[in-house]
């Protein structure tokens, strides 16, 4: 079972933490520290996969880890689940968000957290995988996108289109 997936950048700031079991505020940012620092001084070369988090369940608790760009994608897993297919879901994640975003970055998951929330829910909810056809995926979130310019939506979603297409035509000078 999937007990979290966390992304957080280089710095160590969380761009998404979603816990599948219920945990206090106080252990999750201990526990978000505690990855941070675990993940972040391992180099590029060594393996995704580490033991244990004693704070999210002991030895039977593994972190799998990939490292893209700027952004850390971690899911911690119970013994029950494959290091590899794990790897292989993160990847499927990464590649989702990217067809969505084109091209995703940090600022689009922080701009667009509700998007990114509903892309992760439909792989994953309640700690088990449900979907893993990236064309399913990005389907569904089209149907969602096509859905809420029908309602008329015009709040936060489109004041944050308008502010990351600002902030990315900034860096791109």
């Amino acid at each position: 079972m999937i007990k979290s997936v966390l992304i957080f950048n280089n710095h160590g700031k969380p761009r998404l933490i979603k816990f599948y079991q219920q945990i206090d505020i106080a252990t999750q940012q201990a526990l978000v520290q505690e990855i941070y620092s675990l993940v972040s001084k391992r180099p590029d070369t060594v393996c995704n996969f580490l033991e244990g988090s004693k704070l999210l369940g002991g030895k039977d608790t593994r972190v799998i880890y990939r490292h893209y760009a700027t952004l850390y994608f971690v899911f911690v897993v119970d013994e029950s689940e494959s290091e590899l297919g794990i790897l292989d879901l993160i990847q499927v994640f990464v590649e989702s968000l990217d067809r969505c975003f084109e091209n995703v970055c940090e600022l689009d998951l922080i701009f667009h957290f509700d998007e990114v929330h509903h892309i992760l829910s439909e792989i994953v909810q309640g700690g088990m995988v449900l979907e893993t056809n990236m064309n399913e995926i990005v389907a569904a979130i089209n149907e969602m996108n096509k859905a809420k310019k029908k309602s008329g939506s015009t709040t936060t979603g489109s004041l944050s289109v308008r502010a990351s297409e600002t902030l990315r035509a900034g860096f791109r000078h």
